[in-house]
């Protein structure tokens, strides 16, 4: 497939709230009078993030110059046309973006579960268990579709890939990638074809089957699963195959911007002067600071006096992007996956250079976490906020408490973390260490004797 993406006209919709307390909400095919519109897509190309080399809006990963990987590269000039209001007045979901995205102005041809808009949490409580003195929240994207921040990329992704002709859709995933592309297929009537590996969680098994794709279980690690998805997207048999994180990766990356938006947004169009970004390939906290330093450069935000800086997590199974910034060098030495946080477990991360880029121009930094610091990061976020997470939400309150401890981050800063999916995938993380507090007879001396009355 090698034909260039469309893009379509574009029409926001109906009024979103931007408080830190919004949740998603209604789809976003209903069109208000009051929102203006985008007429293209403001991408121009893919750009190398290598060398610089360009290319047209297609089917591409790689740089065919140097290998170095490839990401949308915007016209500037339709970006900043681009307002607060047009924004406000759209749905409240991922697209309300949408003129900031690569594809999907054009509603008719989104193929999305309409994510987005989901709440950023005050957390007092959390912050003062961390020692944190200054606002501290959490945005919780558990309350996605299927429950993982994936939704995001893979709405963006796959209405690439419709827009360049492809007819099934595919990904390499760690669980939740698999269950957002194979919902989004499901409900796009697109067949799917997911691949995985074979010692997943039993819940992100469960979440990826039920909605009748096919789905390849892998006797290997999840580079292994990735590596033989790179070789299939070149055979004639998966020609048509769309995989959102190989062939149309660049498009399937920049979902992950909507993030940095949405919490800019939700403050009052501010940016936070601390973000802490669980990292597997490293992408996504690449993609967070890219949104920011979007929205200073057309001039929807002002950035914080200081700037703003980013700080990554990891498992301590999976950390080969925190052990080579703590080691002073940008050569990332890959390692065999271990540990829990099953959904982090890349250990041969895409866009760890970058992450380290991003986390020492920011003055930030990055810590990992084992999985007893995990676990007691799962359950430090519930007792504290109400929110369920899943092992890489463990690992990112973990490293926010080793990070306040540290000194690394700025106790008298505002901080947001982030919580990329959901506790109920992963529940057998911490099963053992939960459950009834008590055990009575259905009596009232049963009760009496349990200490229940007094």
């Amino acid at each position: 497939m090698t034909s260039a993406v469309s893009t379509p006209t574009a029409t926001s919709s109906t009024a979103a709230s931007s408080t830190a307390t919004s949740s998603t909400a209604t789809s976003s095919t209903a069109a208000s009078s009051t929102a203006a519109s985008s007429t293209t897509s403001p991408a121009r190309g893919l750009v190398c993030r290598a060398c610089g080399a360009e290319y047209p809006l297609i089917a591409q990963h790689a740089c065919y110059e140097c290998f170095g990987p490839l990401e949308v590269a915007y016209d500037e000039a339709a970006l900043a046309r681009v307002t607060r209001e047009q924004i406000e007045a759209g749905p409240q979901n991922i697209w309300r973006y949408a003129g900031l995205l690569p594809t999907g102005q054009d509603p008719a041809t989104r193929v999305t579960l309409d994510p987005g808009l989901t709440p950023l949490v005050s957390a007092s409580a959390l912050a003062a268990a961390v020692g944190l003195r200054a606002p501290l929240w959490v945005k919780d994207d558990s309350a996605n579709p299927t429950h993982s921040f994936k939704d995001r990329v893979v709405s963006v992704a796959l209405t690439a890939a419709r827009g360049l002709g492809f007819t099934r859709f595919a990904c390499a995933s760690t669980g939740n990638l698999a269950n957002s592309v194979a919902a989004h297929a499901a409900r796009a009537g697109v067949p799917s074809i997911v691949f995985v590996p074979s010692d997943l969680e039993p819940g992100k098994i469960i979440t990826t089957a039920v909605y009748g794709g096919d789905l390849v279980a892998i006797e290997g690690s999840y580079d292994d699963v990735n590596r033989l998805c790179g070789e299939l997207v070149e055979t004639d048999e998966f020609e048509d195959t769309a995989f959102v994180n190989v062939n149309v990766r660049p498009f399937y990356a920049e979902g992950s911007k909507t993030l940095g938006y949405e919490v800019a947004e939700q403050l009052g169009w501010r940016i936070p002067a601390q973000v802490v970004v669980p990292m597997a390939s490293g992408e996504l906290l690449t993609k967070i600071d890219k949104a920011f330093t979007e929205l200073v450069e057309i001039g929807l935000v002002e950035a914080p006096e200081d700037g703003w800086t980013v700080f990554g997590a990891q498992s301590a199974g999976c950390n080969p992007i925190a052990t080579a910034l703590q080691a002073g060098t940008d050569e990332i030495t890959p390692v065999k996956p271990t540990g829990i946080a099953k959904s982090l477990n890349i250990g041969d991360p895409a866009a760890g250079a970058y992450a380290i880029d991003a986390v020492r121009r920011t003055g930030g930094w990055m810590d990992y976490a084992d999985d007893d610091e995990i676990r007691a990061g799962i359950r430090l976020l519930a007792e504290t906020t109400g929110i369920f997470a899943e092992t890489a939400g463990g690992t990112t309150v973990a490293v926010l408490k080793k990070l306040v401890e540290s000194g690394k981050l700025d106790p008298e800063k505002e901080t947001v973390v982030y919580n990329t999916g959901e506790g109920l995938k992963t529940l057998e993380a911490v099963a053992e260490q939960v459950g009834p507090t008590h055990r009575i007879k259905p009596s009232l001396r049963g009760a009496r004797e349990a200490g229940l009355l007094g």
